[in-house]
């Protein structure tokens, strides 16, 4: 984990530690990096429950309720695949929050996008956002960006959820 992951997850980690609000993770091209860096620091369990990694569609069915015909019409690798990974990490693992990420880190893309196109999906059950990350840094590059940019999202919708005081 590089140091900027290091201090956002730390921020994140205040965030969640101070507003008493769980989170959960659904990824995909990412394989658990996300997840790692948020269970890296002392105290995660406090906050964080867990998170799937689904490769594949017929997991994002079974453990994250995203419904068939979705996948169908638009694909793994869309924002509406993303809202719905987010969606169903917080009915399955009974979260406050979730973050999910789905795309093609590469090499290769597929039928609905080319590699480097990543969708990363952040928020409440109520309230989801979704970033479209496109261009091809290569597949480590491309999966460090996707990390790195749900991190930045999910702690931004954190500050606007819960502002705290200046220290």
């Amino acid at each position: 984990m590089n140091v900027q992951t290091k201090v956002i997850s730390r921020e994140i980690s205040e965030y969640l530690w101070r507003a008493e609000k769980t989170l959960s993770t659904a990824e995909s091209c990412t394989a658990g990096l996300v997840a790692a860096s948020i269970a890296a620091l002392p105290g995660a369990s406090n906050y964080f429950r867990g998170g799937v990694v689904t490769y594949v569609n017929e997991l994002k069915t079974q453990l994250l309720d995203v419904s068939e015909d979705l996948l169908s019409e638009r694909g793994a690798v869309s924002e509406e695949v993303a809202r719905a990974m987010v969606a169903g990490a917080i009915e399955r693992l009974q979260t406050d929050y979730a973050v999910a990420v789905t795309g093609y880190a590469g090499p290769g893309g597929g039928p609905e996008a080319p590699v480097g196109t990543i969708y990363v999906a952040v928020g409440r059950q109520d309230d989801i956002i979704v970033r479209e990350l496109t261009g091809d840094d290569g597949r480590e590059g491309n999966v460090a960006r996707a990390t790195l940019v749900a991190l930045q999202m999910l702690l931004e919708k954190l500050k606007n959820d819960f502002p705290m005081a200046e220290e």
